[in-house]
């Protein structure tokens, strides 16, 4: 599998003692995809633009959309803007693929995953590969799992260091969580600022 679909099940299996807000793992999975096309020259990185690369012939249907939605003109898309434009509600997109392809189940009992989410990872040998991947310190994984504020545990090896592709694009990630995060705050404030006024008024 990808290293979105794994990222996915991953923070879906720890989200009882780690909730992450979707928007933030939309992000995250957005980077994944961009890190997985560049190992596969599907896209090259260049003075932080996403570049055109040769095509994919692996069938993965979001990975394919994540080729063929590209902007292919100069002076290309920042990775940053990759991030926000792909980004945009990724994570039910692969929640929607993964439960249809059976990997993703309704339990009968509601618990909380990513937050707002009510579905959970089935036993499957794609989820076991995950979780191997994730306990064995894979790198990219580890790395993005971390901006998310997932983390291993302590026994855990370390994981291994990344190429300059994954700094980039990582480093492009937690920017944008940044991002949103100030957003949400600013969004809060407002909010507040609003109640209290109405308070004021006698509502």
């Amino acid at each position: 599998m990808t290293t979105s679909c794994d990222l996915l099940l991953v923070v879906m299996d720890s989200a009882a003692t780690t909730p992450v807000e979707s928007g933030d793992l939309s992000l995250a999975l957005a980077g994944a995809e961009l890190i997985d096309l560049a190992a596969e020259d599907c896209v090259r990185l260049a003075d932080n633009r996403v570049l055109p690369g040769s095509r994919r012939t692996g069938p993965d249907g979001l990975l394919d959309g994540a080729v063929s939605s590209m902007v292919r003109e100069a002076p290309f898309e920042t990775v940053d803007e990759w991030l926000w434009r792909r980004g945009r509600g990724l994570s039910w997109r692969y929640v929607d693929a993964l439960e249809a392809d059976g990997l993703l189940i309704r339990p009968h009992r509601h618990r909380l995953l990513f937050r707002g989410e009510g579905r959970t990872p089935a036993d499957s040998p794609v989820r076991r590969a995950a979780m191997e991947r994730w306990e064995s310190g894979e790198a990219v994984l580890v790395r993005l799992a971390h901006s998310l504020g997932v983390e291993r545990e302590r026994s855990a090896r370390p994981a291994a260091p990344v190429g300059d592709t994954v700094h980039v694009v990582v480093a492009a990630v937690d920017r944008a969580l940044a991002e949103l995060a100030d957003e949400r705050d600013k969004r809060e404030h407002r909010l507040e600022d609003a109640a209290a006024d109405n308070r004021q008024r006698g509502y």
